[in-house]
């Protein structure tokens, strides 16, 4: 019995975690959901009924994306990948970067002007673009944890207003994000399957053909 990975093929969260389960050669049943019809056994597996979701063969449930990217590293090549992550990087971008951008993507939502928190943001991707400056990475390597883990926030800011991303004078952080959106990796990852329906067949992810 192979690992289940519920997954939104859009969400950050759950895009994080298919790129570290690809990276490190792991292999899941991939469940693509539709937000507005969450499947039951979803919901019976993790009631907080956001994705990712991982349900092990022995009935482990690991709800957290960043708990899956270590998972997807345990007894691989890269054991070690989680512990050269930079945890006070990926905090930043999960709590002080998040929140600038659901307010800047989102403004409606939550009833504010988008301009603030999108320029409190920009000053963070600053900060990126200062860290790339040594290395190109924002970790060890180009496929590392910490890169993995921010990358697709990265990527939903640039896509909030592409023609704003792209007058930023962070001539780094495009080249990085261009890169990662280029990668063989990132095409694996970014496939486009059918919403999942009890009683599929499973859809193994990910696919051992892939380029």
């Amino acid at each position: 019995m192979m690992p289940i990975l519920y997954s939104f093929r859009r969400c950050p969260y759950a895009m994080r975690a298919r790129l570290a389960i690809a990276a490190n050669d792991r292999q899941v049943e991939l469940r693509e959901i539709v937000l507005r019809d969450k499947p039951v056994a979803m919901l019976d597996a993790s009631p907080k009924g956001t994705v990712p979701v991982l349900v092990l063969p022995d009935g482990t449930v690991i709800d957290q994306s960043l708990d899956i990217m270590r998972w997807a590293s345990t007894n691989t090549g890269d054991a070690e990948w989680p512990t050269c992550s930079d945890t006070g990087l990926i905090a930043t971008n999960d709590g002080e970067f998040k929140y600038h951008l659901d307010r800047y993507k989102y403004a409606d939502r939550y009833d504010v002007d988008p301009v603030g928190h999108r320029d409190a943001a920009t000053v963070l991707l600053r900060d990126l673009d200062e860290r790339l400056r040594a290395t190109g990475s924002l970790g060890s390597s180009p496929q590392s944890m910490t890169d993995l883990a921010i990358m697709p926030f990265v990527r939903q800011f640039a896509l909030t207003d592409r023609s704003y991303f792209d007058g930023l004078p962070f001539e780094r952080l495009h080249a990085w994000l261009a890169g990662h959106l280029a990668s063989a990796l990132f095409a694996r990852v970014m496939i486009r399957p059918a919403p999942w329906q009890p009683g599929d067949p499973p859809m193994v992810f990910p696919t051992t053909d892939a380029q």
